[in-house]
């Protein structure tokens, strides 16, 4: 007997490098709001661990997006990782008929199992230059091709991605960093400062995020040093280094990773906000989602100059910038002392334009232009799935 069951809404696949319940950031504000309009099936990297056989983990997160973690055995060569994974994608969907299937890729890695699916779009968000980062495979620059040749639309996450990325593309667009500027505007009323941060003294220059090998180590070991009155707060996970790397001294303090509801009551209590971020090939292309962020929470912002800080906050002296540690110093001594700091008004006029809101509904009416485009690309070819087709999620729209 057939047990599947058609949904009139569509169903996004989206094959990510991060995990859910990891640090919240442009995959999560997009795929709750794509919930809203699609059923979400988040597929995680793999944990392994002690057990005979593959299963796959599921959950439901945020605004009831599936969350999908595939749990594989310790030790198994690669190439197994990969067939299993395939083997538990197709298990997975067996049972499901969507109208319309959108594969949503942010890693092109899970190209190796996930290439059995033939969806009605493929999308790419690249919100990364991933093979830049430390310790990324060297395969990934080769799937990454692939991805192009399969994507029906690119999205990137910031101005210099943008470049990188249009020539390889015929459909790229442009869709840089956004912000819950509602989340983060609580950060302007005065909040009770939570208990780990509260025996921290003022100045406090504060920062928040993933602390890898982006930060530029020296700098903050060197402003550190100079100006042992100020005392320097990191929340975030530490990842891909090792915790004995980080700068340490009595002034610099790692608070570890919070929720993304309590950041705000970290970042009230915070006399400047900082992005250390170091000049090197993982940070050639990024575009930092908490520039916008620290600025709707009413923040004086100093940064190093990264590409798509300077443009445009920079440029518009929302964002002080230092390229060494004396420049970055001053900066900061410039914030803390009030000068030339730009007004909330002339912050609220930028950050009006910029909302994930507006970001994730622009992307999804590109989506479904791809979509009608699909359509009748198959009307006119007059093509019908195939019963392989239909069980990987390739019903004729």
């Amino acid at each position: 007997m057939d047990t599947k069951t058609e949904s009139d809404r569509a169903s996004v696949f989206c094959f990510s490098h991060l995990r859910w319940n990891f640090v919240y950031q442009r995959p999560q504000h997009l795929l709750t709001r794509c919930q809203t309009v699609a059923d979400v099936h988040f597929w995680e990297e793999p944990v392994c661990e002690q057990r005979i056989l593959p299963a796959l983990a599921t959950s439901i997160g945020h605004a009831g997006v599936r969350v999908l973690t595939p749990l594989l055995p310790d030790g198994m060569p690669t190439g197994e990782k990969i067939f299993a994974q395939r083997r538990l994608l197709l298990d997975y969907l067996a049972d499901l008929a969507p109208s319309c299937s959108i594969a949503w890729y942010y890693t092109p890695m899970a190209l190796q199992f996930s290439d059995v699916l033939s969806p009605d779009v493929t999308l790419y968000d690249c919100m990364d230059e991933l093979a830049a980062f430390f310790g990324a495979p060297p395969e990934l620059i080769e799937l990454e091709t692939q991805l192009f040749r399969r994507a029906d639309v690119v999205f990137t996450g910031g101005k210099s991605l943008f470049a990188s990325k249009r020539s390889r593309h015929h459909n790229v667009h442009l869709f840089p960093s956004s912000v819950d500027r509602e989340h983060f505007a609580a950060a302007r009323r005065p909040q009770q400062d939570p208990a780990d941060q509260a025996r921290i003294p003022h100045p406090r220059v504060g920062f928040f995020g993933v602390i890898d090998e982006r930060l530029d180590h020296a700098l903050l070991r060197r402003v550190a040093s100079d100006h042992p009155e100020w005392h320097f707060i990191f929340l975030g996970p530490v990842v891909k280094i090792r915790e004995d790397e980080l700068p340490r001294a009595s002034n610099i303090h790692y608070l570890g990773k919070k929720d993304y509801s309590e950041l705000p009551t970290f970042l009230a209590n915070w006399d400047v906000a900082m992005l250390p971020f170091a000049l090197n090939a993982s940070t050639r292309f990024i575009s930092p989602t908490k520039t916008p962020e620290y600025l709707a929470a009413g923040k004086p912002v100093v940064s190093t100059p990264i590409k798509d800080v300077i443009v445009p906050y920079g440029e518009m002296g929302l964002v002080k910038i230092g390229a060494n540690a004396q420049e970055f110093a001053s900066a900061i001594e410039a914030c803390l002392a009030g000068q030339d700091l730009p007004s909330l008004e002339s912050v609220d006029t930028y950050l009006a334009s910029n909302s994930w809101d507006k970001t994730f509904n622009a992307m999804w009416r590109e989506i479904q232009r791809c979509v009608r485009q699909e359509r009748r690309f198959r009307k006119a070819a007059r093509i019908e799935p195939t019963e392989e087709r239909s069980r990987c999620l390739t019903t004729s729209l």
